[in-house]
């Protein structure tokens, strides 16, 4: 957009930060006019900017408080980097397909509000991208004209990415066999390399060597919540039973609160 090669430096390179993966925005996809755009919320950028990922980078303008950091988004969105948005419904049949996205015709910032980015950030990274795609396609396409050395190395490669696929078939066979006999023999069951399918690296795909297959404990918010509903319930059992009654007690213009204190009067014996 012609508005973004006006903008100060100092924006664009605020717009670069928040575009890119160091600044931990939530980006959400949505859908306008056909077109999927990303998206985010306002209070995830005041959060970006206030960030120590933010302190770190040089040659930005300085953000101590949220209101700071609002004044300064309020005029990257000045510029047309993201455009605030209203979010409709799902795009598709789907309820978790794109939400549709409309541009609202005042722009200005918000933190509970939506905007849209129009802004890919820098494009030096796609064009690396692509030109490493075309040399590696010409490559092979030239590969009989390779030296016979580098063709026995390439095979040599491949057999051994081949070689490491097969191995990782074989420990995943092997591991749900050894699962099965442990359920049988030594319940509730033993795992081999128990993170070996989980969001981890490689090298702690391996660690711990083997774990007892036991169920998950409750995290202590539920139960905190749990404990919470108890003590409500037993405070109304003990109302209902027990016959207690709360009595309104007419304001004095003293400030300060009566004693809590029980109070005993004599009363006479009617039977006397």
């Amino acid at each position: 957009m012609e508005q973004q090669l006006k903008a100060p430096q100092d924006i664009q390179k605020v717009a670069q930060f928040l575009r890119g993966g160091s600044a931990g925005i939530k980006v959400r996809v949505g859908a306008l006019n056909g077109k999927r755009l990303d998206y985010f919320k306002g209070k995830s950028a005041t959060k970006a900017l206030l960030s120590p990922a933010y302190k770190k980078q040089k040659g930005l303008p300085p953000v101590t408080n949220e209101a700071e950091a609002q004044a300064l988004l309020q005029g990257v969105n000045a510029f047309a980097f993201f455009l605030r948005v209203q979010r409709g419904g799902p795009s598709g049949s789907s309820s978790s397909s794109p939400k549709n996205l409309q541009i609202i015709q005042e722009q200005m910032f918000g933190p509970d509000e939506y905007y849209a980015w129009f802004y890919e950030g820098s494009q030096w990274t796609t064009y690396a991208g692509g030109i490493l795609m075309v040399a590696i396609m010409l490559a092979g396409v030239m590969f009989p004209l390779w030296p016979p050395i580098m063709r026995l190395g390439v095979w040599y490669l491949s057999i051994g990415m081949l070689g490491l696929i097969g191995l990782f078939f074989v420990i995943a066979i092997l591991r749900l066999i050894f699962y099965v006999i442990t359920i049988v023999v030594a319940s509730p069951g033993i795992w081999i390399f128990p993170k070996l399918f989980a969001d981890v690296g490689f090298v702690e795909s391996f660690i711990p060597l083997w774990e007892w297959d036991l169920p998950k404990k409750k995290s202590k918010k539920k139960s905190e919540k749990g404990e919470k509903g108890e003590k409500k319930e037993k405070s109304k059992g003990s109302s209902n039973g027990a016959g207690a009654y709360i009595e309104e007690v007419e304001e004095s213009g003293d400030s300060r609160p009566h004693s809590r204190s029980a109070r005993i009067e004599e009363v006479e014996d009617e039977d006397a």
